[in-house]
């Protein structure tokens, strides 16, 4: 007898992905850290989580309550010296810059020595005149070089006090009707992540910038901060409403899949999906208008861990705790 071959055909890889599937689907999953996950059979229900896993995951909650929030414009800028904290260092004498003082960065004070011009007069020597700074401040620009040929009423210096540093920002035109001046700011920048400034709308520029379709708004800090400089990229949060007294939740808390937003409810070792509708954000806290109540606590850090283990319908076997 002649031996049968086997036929290869079209529909044995598509048996073999069957079986594989099922393998996976019948198979328990393994927790590393104590436990096995059941695949559960219809509607997700709660994740059950042994007291090693939770310890393993790391899990950490916060209570949903009262929190003052605010809902922000979203506003990008950058940190500046105002206008009124400038000043420019100009020769009153047509010249040459013989001597050089001061370099980008220093500090000065009111009438300090910055450069010196020999006059194109006839003389021996030529007349010369010191250039001196019209207020104190710190160097930001300086066009002038020993042998340079000046003309008078030329900026050779340009001086700023970085202790008064202001926020440029840009109100696109669609926004301008929200910002006014007076309003209460949160600033927030990228070279110190984290950390908040507060302050105020200063002034609106009466012109629309055609190109941009934007209006530049001077932001007033409220207080210093010697590590900031000019130039550093700035974001703004301008108050458009304040609720003292929101019910609202840690952002990190609320998860957002499928166009759906929920939170992570904690009830000893049990963690509940709740679909929640969020209302303002400040970045650090998101008002929750529906969903929870206080007292709920949220999973604030593993939350993730727990939506993997959420979506396979897992469950702790009993005993692995």
């Amino acid at each position: 007898m002649t031996p049968t071959k086997a036929i290869a055909t079209p529909m044995a890889p598509l048996l073999a992905a069957g079986l594989a599937l099922a393998a996976c689907v019948l198979t328990p999953s393994a927790w590393p850290h104590g436990g096995q996950i059941e695949i559960a059979q219809g509607p997700k229900g709660p994740v059950h989580l042994s007291t090693q896993q939770i310890r393993a995951l790391d899990v950490r909650t916060a209570v949903a309550g009262p929190h003052a929030l605010a809902e922000l414009l979203q506003l990008n800028g950058q940190l500046r010296v105002p206008p009124g904290a400038q000043a420019d260092a100009a020769s009153r004498i047509a010249g040459q810059v013989v001597a050089v003082y001061v370099q980008v960065g220093d500090t000065v004070r009111a009438g300090q020595r910055l450069l010196r011009v020999q006059s194109r007069l006839v003389g021996d020597p030529p007349p010369s005149v010191d250039i001196l700074a019209p207020r104190g401040g710190v160097v930001q620009t300086l066009d002038a070089r020993v042998g340079q040929g000046v003309e008078p009423g030329v900026p050779l210096v340009g001086l700023g006090d970085p202790t008064r540093l202001a926020v440029l920002a840009r109100v696109y035109e669609e926004d301008l009707g929200k910002v006014r001046v007076g309003q209460p700011v949160v600033v927030t920048t990228l070279a110190f992540p984290g950390e908040r400034l507060g302050g105020r709308v200063q002034r609106l520029d009466p012109v629309l910038d055609p190109d941009s379709r934007t209006v530049a708004a001077w932001i007033e800090l409220d207080r210093a901060d010697a590590r900031l400089r000019p130039n550093l990229f700035a974001r703004v949060g301008v108050v458009l409403r304040e609720d003292r007294q929101a019910l609202a939740v840690p952002t990190a808390a609320v998860i957002e899949a499928d166009g759906t937003r929920f939170v992570f409810v904690r009830q000893g070792n049990e963690f509940a999906r709740v679909p929640v509708r969020t209302g303002p954000s400040d970045g650090q806290f998101t008002q929750i208008d529906d969903g929870l109540v206080p007292g709920d606590v949220v999973v604030v850090q593993g939350a993730g861990e727990i939506y993997t283990q959420w979506l396979s319908g897992g469950a702790v076997r009993q005993g692995s705790d």
